[in-house]
């Protein structure tokens, strides 16, 4: 029988749900409390050796009658956004298993849609840590009356929750009920502040990666891995990684992926992640799947979220793997916006769930916002000028005034789509309004009392009581007659070439005689052919109520001549 390797499982779910607080429970520390605002600040590894499963879970799994094959779990904690998404590797996601949090008070949050969503592209199975029961009211009491209350209630969450995810197309059931983990979802209800439910949730995690995953966690033996951060200590550059597959050795040389030519190095030093993350230890040697640190000799930079393996005479083969994966990962469009994020996987995660928005994607990146992203950026039309950054800034020589578009920066992909959706929605409004304004523009005039020249061109005060009004504009009076082109609009000797709603001005009326034709009070309206009528109610949902209110009564107007006008 083929050797299996520790399953890596990957924690993920909303914030604030309680991912590193269960994490901690698992591992029996308090990384949370240390974090900034209890925001997951890196990203950690968690090695659980057989032994300490053994220890935790080994009487749930000898009462279900679940023999222990595998070596241990490799758990990664990842920040609060949706960066576990960086975990990817060749042919889906990295994680072997998820366990998404649920706030069981909360339910399905927008991250918790999102997340869903990733876990379904990626093909990823998970079981649900439904957190918090312990803030169910009279959680802790003794009564028994008290008691029946606090199942009800439970009972009413949980299902709640259940129909929540079966309109996400995911089948659940709490897993003391389930008879084929194949067709449902598991929910394991639990508290990261009692400890309730934490070994039920390792017991679980044993049964589905013993029964469903042997395949997927056979070990081979050639090293490969992704990384996941460069981070910077001192003057020195680690690479911290996951192995995910085979042997890793000091002597190795590694082949790591890049968008040019991959990069080949060797390794100056590998330090493994220790169990139960108690920090890192040196050593020649690693076997999958293990959280680990490099140092390389190497100076090029390296991008967060590329894969990596060990060469063995087969350069070749590896560049046309990379060079198939980095092409599965970013297939973009011939048109659409500008998408960067800060890894790889993080990169793929955000285009998955833009594409299925059928949001279109000409340019997609690693890193920060470029010269070469705004210049593109500002060749693209209107309603395509934006860039959107995933858990990225824009780069230290870019000004965000060069963009003649949108910039929207967020650490929380379902907020810069949601923030991208708001801003497409108003400019393509404020487009289509500028195409309303090449039409003739309408106004509803009032005749005010002060007449300033009687005719030849007649000069009056008018109040703009609707629409505006602009010079060149023909008026017609309440009974449809034409009146005259308004030649001039002044404000207090200044001359104007359009005047809005509220305002009081002077016009003149050329061929007009004011004391036969016109008198103080009376409304003038703007005159209006039929089409351009017709344009305007093809386009009603960009007029405002105040527009729409005066095109009906100008229509009223013509309508007293010919009833079918503009119908």
């Amino acid at each position: 029988m083929a050797k299996i390797r520790q399953p890596i499982i990957t924690v993920c779910g909303h914030v604030d749900h309680g991912k590193t607080s269960i994490l901690d429970k698992i591992r029996g520390s308090s990384i949370a409390e240390k974090e900034a605002g209890g925001i997951t600040q890196k990203i950690s590894f968690t090695s659980l050796p057989q032994e300490v499963i053994k220890t935790r879970a080994g009487e749930i799994l000898e009462k279900f009658k679940i023999p222990l094959e595998i070596p241990g779990f490799l758990f990664i904690d990842t920040p609060g956004h949706a960066a576990f998404t960086n975990l990817r590797k060749r042919g889906g996601s990295l994680a072997d298993i998820a366990i998404l949090v649920i706030d069981i008070n909360e339910g399905i949050k927008p991250q918790t849609a999102e997340v869903l969503q990733i876990l379904k592209a990626n093909k990823t199975p998970f079981i649900i840590a439904l957190n918090k029961i312990d803030n169910i009211a009279g959680w802790q009491t003794n009564s028994e009356a008290q008691a029946i209350n606090v199942q009800q209630n439970f009972d009413e969450k949980l299902y709640t929750l259940i129909g929540a995810l079966n309109s996400h197309k995911f089948e659940a059931e709490l897993y003391t009920k389930i008879t084929d983990f194949t067709k449902k979802i598991a929910i394991v209800p639990c508290s990261a502040k009692t400890g309730e439910g934490i070994d039920e949730i390792i017991a679980v995690l044993c049964a589905l990666s013993q029964k469903f995953l042997k395949n997927r966690i056979s070990l081979g033996k050639k090293g490969k891995g992704v990384i996941l951060e460069v981070k910077k200590e001192k003057s020195i550059n680690f690479l911290e990684s996951i192995l995910y597959d085979g042997n890793l050795n000091i002597k190795n040389q590694i082949v790591i992926a890049s968008f040019g030519e991959p990069i080949i190095t060797r390794i100056r030093n590998i330090q493994k992640a220790l169990p139960l993350s108690k920090g890192y230890k040196t050593t020649s040697e690693v076997k999958a799947a293990a959280g680990i640190r490099m140092q390389i000799m190497e100076k090029n930079e390296i991008l967060p979220g590329m894969p990596f393996q060990v060469l063995e005479n087969d350069l070749d083969e590896i560049k046309k793997e990379f060079k198939q994966e980095l092409s599965q990962e970013i297939k973009t469009d011939s048109s659409g916006i500008i998408v960067k994020a800060d890894s790889l996987g993080s990169l793929e995660a955000i285009m998955t769930l833009l594409k299925q928005k059928q949001i279109k994607i000409i340019r997609a990146g690693i890193g920060d916002i470029s010269k070469k992203d705004i210049y593109v950026g500002n060749s693209l039309p209107e309603e395509d000028r934006v860039i959107l950054g995933f858990n990225v800034k824009l780069a230290e020589d870019v000004q965000q005034e060069e963009f003649m578009g949108k910039i929207i920066l967020n650490p929380v992909v379902y907020k810069i789509i949601e923030d991208y959706e708001l801003w497409r929605e108003e400019k393509l409004k404020e487009i289509e309004k500028s195409k309303l304004g090449e039409l003739t523009k309408v106004a509803k005039i009032k005749i005010l009392p002060f007449i300033f020249r009687n005719s030849n061109p007649a000069i009056f005060g008018v109040k703009i009581e609707s629409g505006t009004l602009s010079t060149g504009t023909e008026l017609i009076n309440s009974k449809g007659e034409k009146i005259a082109r308004v030649k001039t609009i002044q404000e207090e000797k200044s001359s104007l070439s359009e005047a809005e709603k509220g305002k009081e001005v002077a016009i003149s009326l050329p061929g007009v005689n004011f004391e036969r034709q016109l008198q103080e009070g009376e409304i003038l309206y703007s005159n209006l052919s039929e089409s351009k009528f017709r344009k305007f109610k093809e386009n009603k949902e960009l007029l405002s109520s105040d527009e729409k209110s005066l095109l009906q009564e100008i229509a009223e107007i013509k309508r007293k001549e010919n009833i079918s006008w503009g119908i």
